[in-house]
Protein backbone atom coordinates (compact mmCIF):
# COMPACT_ATOMS: atom_id res chain seq x y z
CA UNK A 1 0.00 0.00 0.00
CA UNK A 2 1.41 3.39 -1.03
CA UNK A 3 0.44 6.02 1.54
CA UNK A 4 0.86 9.81 1.38
CA UNK A 5 0.35 12.37 4.15
CA UNK A 6 -0.46 15.98 3.22
CA UNK A 7 -0.20 18.04 6.42
CA UNK A 8 1.36 21.47 6.91
CA UNK A 9 2.10 20.99 10.61
CA UNK A 10 5.22 18.87 10.58
CA UNK A 11 4.93 17.61 14.19
CA UNK A 12 1.37 16.45 13.44
CA UNK A 13 2.54 14.74 10.24
CA UNK A 14 5.31 12.92 12.09
CA UNK A 15 2.92 11.89 14.87
CA UNK A 16 0.48 10.47 12.30
CA UNK A 17 3.36 8.66 10.58
CA UNK A 18 4.39 7.02 13.87
CA UNK A 19 0.79 6.01 14.61
CA UNK A 20 0.47 4.41 11.17
CA UNK A 21 3.74 2.55 11.61
CA UNK A 22 2.24 0.91 14.71
CA UNK A 23 -0.48 -0.40 12.38
CA UNK A 24 2.18 -1.73 9.96
CA UNK A 25 1.31 0.99 7.44
CA UNK A 26 4.35 2.63 5.87
CA UNK A 27 4.10 6.27 4.84
CA UNK A 28 6.07 6.76 1.63
CA UNK A 29 5.92 10.55 1.38
CA UNK A 30 4.91 13.54 3.53
CA UNK A 31 4.00 16.84 1.86
CA UNK A 32 3.35 20.12 3.63
CA UNK A 33 1.83 22.65 1.22
CA UNK A 34 -0.37 23.04 -1.83
CA UNK A 35 2.60 24.09 -3.97
CA UNK A 36 4.77 21.17 -2.86
CA UNK A 37 1.89 18.72 -3.42
CA UNK A 38 1.17 19.98 -6.94
CA UNK A 39 4.77 19.52 -7.97
CA UNK A 40 4.85 16.01 -6.46
CA UNK A 41 1.60 14.86 -8.12
CA UNK A 42 2.80 16.07 -11.53
CA UNK A 43 5.96 13.98 -11.26
CA UNK A 44 4.92 10.84 -9.38
CA UNK A 45 2.35 8.04 -9.63
CA UNK A 46 -0.61 8.61 -7.34
CA UNK A 47 -0.65 6.71 -4.03
CA UNK A 48 -3.30 4.24 -2.95
CA UNK A 49 -4.32 6.30 0.07
CA UNK A 50 -3.94 9.96 1.09
CA UNK A 51 -4.28 11.31 4.62
CA UNK A 52 -5.36 14.84 3.75
CA UNK A 53 -5.41 17.88 6.03
CA UNK A 54 -7.87 20.52 4.83
CA UNK A 55 -6.22 23.83 5.61
CA UNK A 56 -2.57 24.06 4.59
CA UNK A 57 -0.19 26.95 5.09
CA UNK A 58 -0.69 28.27 1.53
CA UNK A 59 -4.37 27.47 1.01
CA UNK A 60 -7.03 24.76 1.15
CA UNK A 61 -5.76 21.35 0.11
CA UNK A 62 -8.66 21.07 -2.33
CA UNK A 63 -6.78 23.51 -4.56
CA UNK A 64 -4.43 20.63 -5.35
CA UNK A 65 -7.24 18.79 -7.08
CA UNK A 66 -8.37 21.77 -9.14
CA UNK A 67 -5.51 20.86 -11.49
CA UNK A 68 -4.84 17.21 -10.55
CA UNK A 69 -7.36 14.44 -11.16
CA UNK A 70 -7.79 12.45 -7.97
CA UNK A 71 -6.85 8.79 -8.37
CA UNK A 72 -6.43 7.97 -4.70
CA UNK A 73 -8.64 7.13 -1.75
CA UNK A 74 -8.72 9.88 0.88
CA UNK A 75 -9.03 9.98 4.64
CA UNK A 76 -9.44 13.55 5.89
CA UNK A 77 -7.45 14.64 8.94
CA UNK A 78 -8.80 17.92 10.23
CA UNK A 79 -9.66 20.09 13.20
CA UNK A 80 -13.00 21.13 11.67
CA UNK A 81 -16.25 20.51 13.47
CA UNK A 82 -17.60 17.01 13.09
CA UNK A 83 -21.12 18.14 12.11
CA UNK A 84 -19.84 19.98 9.03
CA UNK A 85 -17.80 16.92 8.18
CA UNK A 86 -20.79 14.58 8.03
CA UNK A 87 -21.09 15.45 4.33
CA UNK A 88 -17.54 14.24 3.72
CA UNK A 89 -18.52 10.68 4.57
CA UNK A 90 -20.36 10.39 1.28
CA UNK A 91 -17.24 11.34 -0.67
CA UNK A 92 -14.32 9.91 1.23
CA UNK A 93 -13.23 6.79 3.07
CA UNK A 94 -13.40 8.52 6.45
CA UNK A 95 -12.40 11.60 8.40
CA UNK A 96 -10.39 11.95 11.59
CA UNK A 97 -10.70 14.90 13.93
CA UNK A 98 -7.51 16.22 15.50
CA UNK A 99 -5.98 15.28 17.82
CA UNK A 100 -6.20 11.92 16.10
CA UNK A 101 -7.22 8.98 18.28
CA UNK A 102 -5.31 5.72 17.76
CA UNK A 103 -8.44 3.56 17.80
CA UNK A 104 -10.21 5.83 15.29
CA UNK A 105 -7.15 5.75 13.04
CA UNK A 106 -7.06 1.96 13.13
CA UNK A 107 -10.78 1.83 12.31
CA UNK A 108 -10.27 4.18 9.34
CA UNK A 109 -7.41 2.08 7.95
CA UNK A 110 -9.47 -1.09 8.37
CA UNK A 111 -12.38 0.59 6.60
CA UNK A 112 -10.10 1.55 3.69
CA UNK A 113 -8.81 -2.02 3.38
CA UNK A 114 -12.39 -3.35 3.39
CA UNK A 115 -13.64 -0.83 0.82
CA UNK A 116 -10.53 -0.71 -1.34
CA UNK A 117 -12.11 -2.20 -4.52
CA UNK A 118 -14.97 0.31 -4.47
CA UNK A 119 -12.75 3.21 -3.37
CA UNK A 120 -10.70 3.09 -6.54
CA UNK A 121 -13.71 4.52 -8.37
CA UNK A 122 -14.42 7.15 -5.73
CA UNK A 123 -15.18 10.61 -7.12
CA UNK A 124 -14.80 13.45 -4.66
CA UNK A 125 -16.95 16.54 -5.17
CA UNK A 126 -14.50 19.11 -3.88
CA UNK A 127 -16.67 22.07 -4.93
CA UNK A 128 -19.43 20.96 -2.58
CA UNK A 129 -16.95 20.38 0.22
CA UNK A 130 -15.41 23.83 -0.28
CA UNK A 131 -18.81 25.41 0.26
CA UNK A 132 -18.83 24.00 3.77
CA UNK A 133 -15.55 25.75 4.47
CA UNK A 134 -16.36 29.33 3.50
CA UNK A 135 -15.92 30.27 7.15
CA UNK A 136 -13.38 27.72 8.37
CA UNK A 137 -12.73 27.32 12.08
CA UNK A 138 -9.24 28.49 12.92
CA UNK A 139 -7.05 26.02 14.76
CA UNK A 140 -6.82 26.85 18.46
CA UNK A 141 -3.63 26.19 20.40
CA UNK A 142 -3.08 26.32 24.14
CA UNK A 143 -2.52 29.79 25.53
CA UNK A 144 -1.68 28.72 29.07
CA UNK A 145 -0.84 25.72 31.25
CA UNK A 146 -1.60 25.08 34.90
CA UNK A 147 0.50 23.45 37.59
CA UNK A 148 -0.11 22.70 41.24
CA UNK A 149 2.21 24.32 43.77
CA UNK A 150 1.31 23.18 47.27
CA UNK A 151 -2.35 24.08 47.73
CA UNK A 152 -2.29 26.59 44.89
CA UNK A 153 -2.89 26.35 41.16
CA UNK A 154 -0.52 28.49 39.10
CA UNK A 155 -1.27 29.57 35.53
CA UNK A 156 1.65 29.84 33.10
CA UNK A 157 1.14 31.74 29.84
CA UNK A 158 2.61 30.01 26.80
CA UNK A 159 4.53 33.12 25.77
CA UNK A 160 6.35 32.97 29.14
CA UNK A 161 7.68 29.47 28.40
CA UNK A 162 11.18 29.11 26.97
CA UNK A 163 11.17 25.36 26.54
CA UNK A 164 9.52 22.12 27.60
CA UNK A 165 11.65 19.14 28.59
CA UNK A 166 11.24 15.63 29.96
CA UNK A 167 13.17 14.38 32.96
CA UNK A 168 12.68 11.36 35.24
CA UNK A 169 9.38 10.52 33.49
CA UNK A 170 8.05 14.04 34.13
CA UNK A 171 7.41 16.92 31.73
CA UNK A 172 8.56 20.39 32.76
CA UNK A 173 8.07 23.93 31.49
CA UNK A 174 11.04 26.27 31.86
CA UNK A 175 9.96 29.91 31.93
CA UNK A 176 11.72 33.09 30.87
CA UNK A 177 12.32 34.00 34.52
CA UNK A 178 14.39 30.83 34.99
CA UNK A 179 11.85 28.70 36.85
CA UNK A 180 10.81 25.10 36.18
CA UNK A 181 7.29 23.75 36.64
CA UNK A 182 6.09 20.15 36.51
CA UNK A 183 3.13 19.72 34.14
CA UNK A 184 0.50 17.02 33.87
CA UNK A 185 1.18 16.23 30.20
CA UNK A 186 3.72 14.59 27.90
CA UNK A 187 5.83 15.89 25.04
CA UNK A 188 3.73 13.76 22.68
CA UNK A 189 0.54 15.50 23.81
CA UNK A 190 2.22 18.87 23.39
CA UNK A 191 2.63 18.17 19.66
CA UNK A 192 -1.12 18.78 19.24
CA UNK A 193 -1.32 21.65 21.75
CA UNK A 194 1.53 23.99 20.73
CA UNK A 195 1.58 26.26 17.71
CA UNK A 196 4.23 24.98 15.26
CA UNK A 197 4.87 28.62 14.36
CA UNK A 198 6.48 29.22 17.74
CA UNK A 199 7.49 25.82 19.12
CA UNK A 200 9.54 22.97 17.65
CA UNK A 201 10.38 19.56 19.05
CA UNK A 202 14.12 19.31 18.54
CA UNK A 203 14.58 15.89 20.16
CA UNK A 204 12.84 13.27 22.24
CA UNK A 205 13.60 15.41 25.29
CA UNK A 206 13.05 19.03 24.26
CA UNK A 207 10.48 21.40 22.78
CA UNK A 208 11.85 24.92 22.33
CA UNK A 209 10.33 28.33 21.66
CA UNK A 210 11.72 30.24 18.70
CA UNK A 211 11.78 33.36 20.88
CA UNK A 212 14.10 31.67 23.39
CA UNK A 213 16.92 30.79 20.98
CA UNK A 214 19.95 32.99 21.62
CA UNK A 215 22.53 31.13 19.54
CA UNK A 216 22.82 28.08 17.25
CA UNK A 217 26.13 26.21 17.12
CA UNK A 218 27.33 23.38 14.89
CA UNK A 219 27.74 20.23 16.98
CA UNK A 220 29.13 16.73 16.52
CA UNK A 221 27.52 14.15 14.19
CA UNK A 222 25.75 16.80 12.08
CA UNK A 223 23.71 17.98 15.03
CA UNK A 224 23.11 21.51 16.34
CA UNK A 225 23.47 22.91 19.83
CA UNK A 226 21.10 25.65 20.99
CA UNK A 227 21.85 28.33 23.53
CA UNK A 228 18.64 29.54 25.15
CA UNK A 229 18.12 32.79 26.99
CA UNK A 230 17.81 31.40 30.52
CA UNK A 231 17.80 27.58 30.41
CA UNK A 232 21.34 26.44 31.22
CA UNK A 233 20.82 23.18 33.11
CA UNK A 234 21.91 20.83 30.30
CA UNK A 235 23.04 20.95 26.70
CA UNK A 236 20.11 21.52 24.34
CA UNK A 237 20.83 19.51 21.18
CA UNK A 238 18.84 19.27 17.95
CA UNK A 239 18.73 15.58 17.02
CA UNK A 240 20.41 14.78 13.71
CA UNK A 241 17.21 13.48 12.10
CA UNK A 242 15.42 16.75 13.02
CA UNK A 243 18.07 19.21 11.84
CA UNK A 244 16.64 19.60 8.32
CA UNK A 245 13.11 20.30 9.53
CA UNK A 246 14.47 22.57 12.25
CA UNK A 247 16.28 24.72 9.68
CA UNK A 248 13.11 24.93 7.58
CA UNK A 249 11.16 25.94 10.70
CA UNK A 250 13.57 28.84 11.30
CA UNK A 251 12.92 30.34 7.86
Amino acid sequence: MNVLIIEDERPSARRLQRMLEKLNVTVNVMLHSVEESLEWFHNNPHPDLIFLDIQLSDGLSFEIFDTVEVKSSIIFTTAFDEYALQAFKLNSIDYLLKPIDEEELEAAVTKYQRLKPQSQNLQLNFDDIKKLLINPVEREYKKRFTTKIGQHIKMIAVDEIECFYSENKGTYAHTIDGRDYLLDTTLEQLEEELSPEYFFRISRKYYVSINAIKDIISYTNSRLQLKLNSYKEQEVIVARERVKDFKLWLE
